[in-house]
Order: C-alpha cells, then sequence, then structure tokens
C-alpha cells in the first residue's frame, strides 16, 4: 500500500529534568515531531555525541511508546560502549577498524528493519551518527562509476545514504519514522563538505552546534539564530509559538555567544520551559509598555 509522507504532526517532548538543557533548549528552537527528518551539524569536538545521548535519554523517558536504534558507523570502540552503556535502546554499531561495507551493511539493516516496525504501525526513531562517515564509507564501497564529483566523491555514492536518510517520515494513519542524523562539517576535508551540502536542504529541522562556543566551554554549544525547525507552527501550541518568535527576535538582536550565555542563564533561573516562557512573554510585554 501507498504510504503517504505527512509533515511531523504529534511532538516528541525531550524536556526532563530541570537541569538538563540541551533537551530543553532543542525543544525551544528545534521542536522535534514524530517522523522528523533532522540534522545535527556539528564541527569536531562540539558536543554533538552529549547531544544524542540526551536526545536519546529524553525519548525512551517521554515517550516510551517509540522503538529507539541508535546507529554508530565508523566511530570509535569507546565511544560505542559509552552509548551502550548511557543509552536504552538498541544500539546498532559498526567502529573504524572495520571495512567499509561493514559500515554499509549495518546502516542498511538497521534501516530496513526500522521501516518494517513502521510498517506494522510503530513509531520508530533513529539516531545515526554520523551521515557523513556513512557517506564516505558508501564511497569506499561503491563500483567506480568513472564519475566524480570534487573531494573526490563517487557520483553514485550519495545515493544510500539519501535513501537512507529520506525513509524518515510521518505516515497518514500508520507509524513514523524519525530519524536524526549528525553531519560533520568543517573537519577540514573536502569530501565531507561535498556530502554536506548535498543533505544541507534535505531535512525539515536542523540543530546547528557551534566550534567557537564549545571552545569557551559553553554547553550545550547551539547556534540558536541557525537552528531551527519548518513547520514548526504545526508543533507548538499558538501562544508558545508567539513566545518563542518574541524570544528568537530578541536573542537575534545578541551576538552568539551572549545570546546563548543569556538564554542558559535565564533557563537556569526555572524549573521548566513553560515557567521560562511565562517570564519570556511577562518581560517582553512589560518592554513594550515601557
Amino acid at each position: 500500500n501507498k504510504l503517504t509522507p505527512l509533515y511531523p504532526q504529534e511532538r516528541l517532548r525531550l524536556e526532563t529534568e530541570h537541569n538538563i538543557l540541551t533537551t530543553r533548549i532543542i525543544d525551544l528552537v528545534s521542536p522535534i515531531g514524530k517522523g522528523q527528518r533532522g540534522l545535527i551539524v556539528s564541527p569536531p569536538k562540539a558536543g554533538k555525541t552529549m547531544v544524542l545521548q540526551a536526545i536519546a535519554n529524553a525519548i525512551t523517558r517521554n515517550n516510551p511508546e517509540c522503538h529507539l536504534m541508535v546507529v554508530l558507523v565508523d566511530e570509535r570502540p569507546e565511544e560505542v560502549t559509552d552509548m551502550q552503556r548511557s543509552v536504552k535502546g538498541e544500539v546498532i554499531h559498526s567502529t573504524f577498524d572495520r571495512p567499509a561495507e561493514d559500515h554499509t551493511t549495518v546502516a542498511e539493516l538497521a534501516i530496513e528493519r526500522a521501516k518494517r516496525l513502521v510498517e506494522l504501525g510503530h513509531d520508530v526513531v533513529v539516531l545515526l551518527d554520523s551521515i557523513t562517515r556513512l557517506g564516505r564509507a558508501y564511497n569506499l564501497a561503491a563500483p567506480a562509476s568513472g564519475r566524480i564529483l570534487s573531494g573526490g566523491v563517487d557520483s553514485t555514492a550519495l545515493y544510500p545514504p539519501k535513501r537512507f536518510f529520506g525513509a524518515a517520515r510521518n505516515i497518514e494513519n500508520g507509524g513514523s519514522l524519525t530519524i536524526l542524523a549528525t553531519a560533520l562539517v568543517e573537519t577540514g576535508s573536502k569530501m565531507d563538505e561535498v556530502i554536506f551540502e548535498e543533505f544541507k536542504g534535505t531535512g525539515n529541522m536542523e540543530l546547528k552546534l557551534n566550534r567557537s562556543l564549545a571552545d569557551k566551554r559553553i554547553f550545550p554549544a547551539v547556534d540558536v539564530d541557525a537552528s531551527g525547525t519548518r513547520k514548526e507552527e504545526i508543533l507548538m501550541a499558538k501562544d508558545e509559538l508567539q513566545i518563542v518568535w518574541k524570544l528568537r527576535r530578541v536573542l537575534h538582536a545578541l551576538d552568539m555567544q551572549q545570546a546563548l550565555e543569556l538564554l542558559l542563564e535565564k533557563m537556569k533561573e526555572t524549573k521548566s520551559n513553560a515557567e521560562f516562557l511565562l517570564q519570556v512573554q511577562k518581560t517582553t510585554v512589560s518592554n513594550d509598555r515601557d
């Protein structure tokens, strides 16, 4: 039967404890719904693993009905162990000392299993680290087509990871497959740049992490201005949306570091996002009156 894809309608709330700010920030700047196709764009050492772990733990806690799969491709072995111990879900992995064929096989088996579960009506969440490394693996494993793009990427090698990422969708009268994949940028590799450019507009949610914020040890190092969700008005309540837009306008006037520091400072003072948004509403209203 034909599975009709729709924009995500049902929200996956990630907020858990008031002191876990990563998930609270994601809920504000780039909300996630069931069936989201999201990119977490991250330079090296910007804390993407911590963000993934926080998302994974929030999903298992707030949405136990979702089947969680963490797919680690071309990853460091100790990172795999860390993920297995800190996440209550399936962790499917292929470490960097394995051949490229292993990486691609693991990814394909994982996504096919996820698709079958969705066809049975389940809600599945796949966290992939990282789509860039998966693209590299397909590039090594692909038979040479003779057409090479800049950066040494074979023109046929980017189709399979696109098929993986494109599987994410919210299905009308059925299940949903949510995929959040990390994409590496600023690695100094031309190939990574080409792979990222291919995936740039394909997601409907983007969370951008910033290296300079991470270097100053400001975590989560989220670039608030550059992060966002398409059609967020479907996921958010009307009043919530209005306040978030006001908040964005206030933060947009500041530079990136000041904006994030202000946001984190104000969030630490409140017990939940709802309380924080009420506070934002009060302060902006009183400022408007002045």
